[in-house]
This record gives structure tokens, sequence and C-alpha cells, in this order.
């Protein structure tokens, strides 16, 4: 997922997690959590491929409400860290973000505590709360708390349950779609491109959700979720600034419905999701509401056949703005847009000895109407002629050294991952050169970043 926002919707959420009075901080299935792995009884590798990335065992788990036994007592606990080095072809005038140089920049992106795992029969959670050095913020992350159970239907299998979540595709089970899409660390300190559609971020972490989802026979998921913009203390009271985000009139509706078939050592799924959003612009609610409608198409396919893994993923939302309010206010110059975002991504990983070693390229496209009120700013995040279109690739390389086995014997659950992500733009804020105006091209903002995730 690239870390973006619409200018009013905010850009770069930030990260965090805790939810409901009677849980406290735990752990979201964006991560590989190694309160997971006690709770199983598995290593990492049941799970994840190239974590967070998830194996069917890792979906079935997710599935079931984080609730699978089989290892030692549950003690649904667990932490990590992430740093990084991030470098920018060209640097940015005047910091890359406040207290940090234009360039060449070390940070750490998150430091967080988790409750990812069972909490009683039937109910588990996976909940984050992280400080971010980049945002200076303390603040809670995609929560899903779920209650789940199965039954058959004649000789079929149906499993069933209920979500709890702040962020539309946090539920999702497939990592297709946006919240756990690729690239699963992003660098917070080089500029992203100015658009990106309600589904990708937009609402994360301002939000509370209650969803009802199934799957039978091991085939047919689906998901109704209704969604509601939390009250501006409630946000403050979990660290999120509510300034200049969008309030949901109402409830807003999500929908996931999919088809996945197994055989042999392949899996296939193809599905659907979308939103129905009508939103007061900045909170504001002088001047009525927009509406947007995100419809998405979702492909995974994954093979695995130790020691390899591979994995394939697509998908594209198309996003329509209807904007009388956002034009009221002088925010839009436009009563009406569309956005389309387009992602492919291709990963490989090699299992040898103690290690696993990933490869993953990523190509993204974003493509719109033209908004100066939108997309219009005269600096290096914004468009000199009010284009949303970007374009470009993602590529990373990964090492996590201990994956296969227990490297600390006194916490054994501990592990590292490695990793050298590279992002190269065609195109950026509707131009490949001097897309801003002031003689910056979409290729300085290609962006190196060395990163470190320990789990433990």
């Amino acid at each position: 997922m690239l870390l973006i926002g619409r200018p009013y919707f905010g850009v770069g959420r930030v990260l965090a997690g805790a939810f409901f009075s009677y849980v406290v901080l735990a752990g979201s299935s964006a991560h590989a959590l190694p309160s997971y792995a006690r709770q199983t009884g598995q290593g990492c590798p049941a799970c994840h491929t190239n974590f967070p990335e998830l194996t069917q065992f890792g979906r079935e788990f997710k599935l079931r409400g984080y609730t699978m036994g089989g290892g030692e007592t549950p003690f649904p606990v667990a932490a990590m860290a992430q740093g990084a080095f991030t470098n920018t072809q060209k640097s940015q005038p005047g910091g890359a973000a406040p207290h940090f140089g234009p360039n060449d920049n070390f940070s750490l992106e998150a430091a967080s505590l988790f409750y990812g795992g069972k909490i009683v029969d039937d109910i588990g959670a996976f909940v984050q709360t992280t400080y971010s050095d980049t945002e200076r913020t303390l603040a809670w992350d995609d929560v899903d708390i779920r209650y789940a159970n199965s039954t058959t239907i004649g000789d079929r299998d149906l499993v069933y349950g209920i979500t709890l979540n702040n962020n539309p595709t946090v539920e999702d089970i497939y990592n297709s779609t946006p919240a756990f899409g690729f690239p699963y660390v992003s660098a917070s300190l080089a500029p992203t491109p100015a658009a990106a559609t309600v589904l990708e971020g937009g609402l994360a972490h301002q939000v509370g959700g209650v969803g009802a989802y199934a799957m039978f026979d091991d085939t047919y998921y689906g998901l109704v979720s209704l969604y509601k913009t939390l009250p501006k203390h409630a946000q403050r009271h979990f660290g999120v600034d509510p300034t200049g985000e969008p309030e949901i009139d109402g409830v807003a509706p999500y929908w996931r419905f999919a088809v996945q078939q197994q055989w042999q050592d392949h899996l296939l799924s193809a599905g659907t999701f979308g939103l129905f959003a009508d939103t007061f612009p900045g909170r504001k609610r002088r001047a009525g509401t927009d509406s947007f409608v995100d419809i998405g198409l979702d492909a995974q396919y994954q093979f695995t056949r130790d020691p390899n893994v591979v994995t394939a993923q697509a998908s594209w939302i198309h996003e329509s703005q209807f904007l009388p309010a956002s034009q009221a206010l002088g925010l839009s110059e436009h009563r009406s847009n569309d956005l389309d975002s387009v992602k492919l991504t291709g990963s490989y990983v090699y299992s040898h000895g103690d290690a696993n070693y990933g490869l993953t390229a990523s190509r993204f496209w974003l493509n719109g109407s033209t908004d100066a009120g939108l997309y219009g700013q005269e600096d290096v995040t914004g468009s000199a002629n009010g284009s949303p279109d970007s374009r470009g690739w993602i590529f990373e390389l990964d090492y996590m050294p201990f994956i296969n086995r227990s490297p600390i014997k006194v916490w054994p659950w501990t592990q590292i991952k490695l990793s050298l992500q590279y992002t190269l733009y065609d195109k950026f804020n509707g131009a490949s050169r001097n897309y801003d105006g002031a003689g910056r091209d979409a290729s300085d903002n290609n962006t190196l970043m060395l990163s470190a995730w320990l789990a433990f």
C-alpha cells in the first residue's frame, strides 16, 4: 500500500492501537506477531511467507478470530521496532519532515506494543499502539477484534464471525487489498503522490466499524461492515488529530466478496470490494456533503512448495467523486471527478537453512481527473497542472536470517527482517518533468530505504 492520502483526507495517517476499555494494547494482522506463534505453537513460516504476507494457515488463523491454539498458554503481548535509513534522489527543500534534514535521514519508523491473540473462547484480537518518531506521536493503529465460530450446512463447513475494527479493508484475509497490501513498510520521510482513493487509508483510524463475515466450504468468502466517524474526543484519546479530516454522514457501508480455489500447492482467489461514503469535508457541515463510491477488483495467486513460495497479486480501485460541498468550500475545482488506482505485485521467497530470502516487484498507477483544488499545491508534494497521475515501480529485497529457527533461547519467538527497498517514479503528480512548477522531476523523488524490523 502506498501511504498517501487526498489533501483533506490527511497524508500519512499515524500508526498506533488500543480499542475498548476491556482490551489492553494489542496487535494487528499487518504484522507477524510472536504472541500468535506462542499461542499456536507454530513458527513464523506457518502463517507468513515474507512476513507479514499470509499463507493459507495464516488466513485461516485470522478468519477464526485469532483464537486457534496448540502452543503454550497464551501470553498475548508482543512488541516491534522498525528503524530505517531513507535517501531520495534529490533533497527535499526545508527538510523531509520537522526535526529531519533534507536527505539521508535515519528514523525510528515505529516502536509498537501489541495485544495479539485469544481473549476468551471464540474471541480474539489484533490491536497495536505505536510511537512514530517521524510524526512524534503515540497513537492507535489498525485494530481488529473478532468473534468467530463454525458450523456445518449439510457436509460443508461454514466459518462465520463478527469484526470490530477501525480501518476499511483491515479485516480482509488476503494481501491484495489496501490495508495489508505491499509495500508492508514505506518510507515516511519521502514524498508520496498527492492522490489516493478513500479505501487506501482515507478513513484509517478515524472510524469505528462493525461487520459480519463468513467463509463457506473454504471457497466463498463474504463480509459486510458499517463505519462511522469517531467523535473528536475519542480520536484524541487514541492519539489521532481529527483536524481537517472528513466526517461520515451517518454510516458508510463496506463490502467484500471473494472466491478461492485450492489444488495441491496452489491457491487462487478473486473478488470485489467497495465502499460508499457521504462525508462532510474537513468536518464542515455548512456546505452539505461529498459522496465517494469506491469499487475494487482483486486477485491473488500463491504457490507453496518447500523451499519456494511464489505470490502474485493484482488490484484495481475505481473511485467516483461527487464533490458539491468541497467545491462550495473552495477545496475542489470540479463538482465531480474520477480516480483509478492499479497495483500489480509479484514476489518470490526462497528458504535455505535458517534463513528466508525474498524478492518483490510491484508496479502502480494512479490516474484521475485534473483538479487544481485537490492536487495543486506549491511544494514537492503538489501538482503544477492539478493532475493526480502518478506511476512507478517498487523493488524490494528481504533477508530474514532466523525465520526457520528460534534465535534467542530465553525469548524464542524473536524475529528480524532486513530490507532494501527502491521506489522509482515514471510520473509524479501529473508530469515526468517539472511537476511542481519549480523544476522538480518525478525521478527526483526516487527513494532508497534500508530498514530493520524487529519483532519480539
